[in-house]
């Protein structure tokens, strides 16, 4: 057997009021000017304003640029409004774009260039050399996990194709895990991201790679998901449905350091050409594909039956994603959202270039992939 290297990541404080902890949690670091990186929805609500209100003792400033899927220019105003503010931290404080985006504004407060020069697969990928300020975090939404992950995906102004910067040093230093700032969320998004979080534990299950921590809270995550999300797409104000669904978020951004599959894929190019949510694009697309890797993937696939209630066998997984999908009002098919087979050309070119179908269970070809997305329309 190879060699391989583990590791997992950073502090959580998990529970609800768990966000009231914040300020002291700051004074005991000796901070005393936090930027709140959040997104334009949420400015305007009473959550953030409670929150900022409960920063007793902190010069707070708010930078609210974040919206849709994040872009280049909204890293560049939020570095903008922390050196305006000569900040000594950041808090993200919201969904998964506004935490990606204060990850990156951390980054670029301390850095020169471009954020996208500091992606991973750029021909000249800058180092980050420098320490980044303390950073902490607060999901508002249970999806990404984008809180305990170790990468922030900023889009192209232009071409909107979308950019990884992939390094450890970009960990939050301290998650605050409160699922009574979920408490609020509207259904339709509250399904979304739970399904996002439900792809993120099922596709890095089904990886091929060696990482069985990793597999082991994948199947775990699964499992919360699948008896947690319609509960609280339903009732939105079920704490305990929320607390699970939150769990469920970040054990899959855990476990998705094991790497992920063609889901992934085909949600990344929806997002580039279609600029559709990342979590709707994954909960329209997971049953397509999963039945596309059926035949490679059945032992795993039947556990994932059993552990989410499905029945015991791989076509059940499958036909459970269906009907669940109908029960919390997601679209069976991207046709509902707007995509016709005239897009297909431009979604196979990005998805193929995607990273992540690497480590699906079955290889995915151009060919499959056009099929896969004529399929789903």
């Amino acid at each position: 057997m190879s060699l391989s290297r583990f590791s997992f990541p950073t502090t959580i404080h998990f529970g609800a009021g768990a966000r009231k902890l914040v300020a002291e949690h700051l004074r005991q670091q000796g901070l005393k000017r936090p930027l709140i990186v959040t997104d334009k929805g949420l400015a305007k609500l009473s959550i953030l304003k409670d929150f900022a209100a409960d920063l007793t003792g902190l010069d707070v400033r708010v930078y609210a640029g974040v919206h849709g899927n994040p872009v280049k220019k909204q890293v560049d105003d939020g570095a903008q409004a922390f050196r305006d503010h000569n900040a000594d931290c950041v808090i993200g404080f919201g969904g998964g774009a506004a935490l990606d985006v204060a990850k990156a504004v951390a980054m670029m407060a301390v850095h020169e260039g471009n954020v996208l020069q500091y992606a991973w697969d750029h021909p000249q990928v800058l180092p980050i050399t420098h320490a980044l300020p303390y950073f902490i975090a607060l999901p508002t939404t249970s999806g990404t996990g984008s809180e305990v992950g170790r990468s922030s995906v900023i889009s192209d102004d232009t071409t909107h194709v979308k950019k990884v910067v992939f390094n450890p040093v970009l960990l939050p230093k301290a998650v605050f895990a409160d699922p009574e700032l979920t408490l609020d969320l509207p259904p339709a998004v509250t399904a979304a991201t739970g399904m996002d979080a439900l792809t993120h534990n099922v596709e890095s299950y089904l990886s091929p790679d060696y990482h069985p921590l990793c597999d082991g809270i994948a199947l775990e995550g699964a499992r919360i998901a699948a008896h947690a999300l319609e509960k609280a797409v339903k009732d939105g104000r079920d704490l305990k449905a929320r607390s699970d669904m939150m769990m469920s978020s970040m054990m899959g951004a855990i476990a998705f350091q094991k790497d992920l599959g063609a889901v992934h894929s085909c949600a990344h190019a929806l997002g580039t050409v279609m600029d559709m949510h990342h979590g709707l694009a994954n909960a329209i697309m997971i049953d397509h594909v999963m039945r596309f890797n059926l035949d490679a993937a059945q032992t795993k696939m039947a556990e994932l039956a059993r552990v989410c209630g499905a029945g015991s066998t791989a076509q059940d997984f499958v036909e459970w994603l269906v009907d669940l999908k109908a029960r919390i009002n997601i679209p069976a098919k991207l046709g509902a959202r707007g995509v016709t087979a005239q897009h297909v050309p431009k979604l196979v070119d990005i998805a193929i270039d995607d990273i992540c179908h690497k480590t699906n269970p079955k290889p995915c070809s151009r060919a499959d992939f056009e099929r896969l997305f004529h399929e789903a329309i």
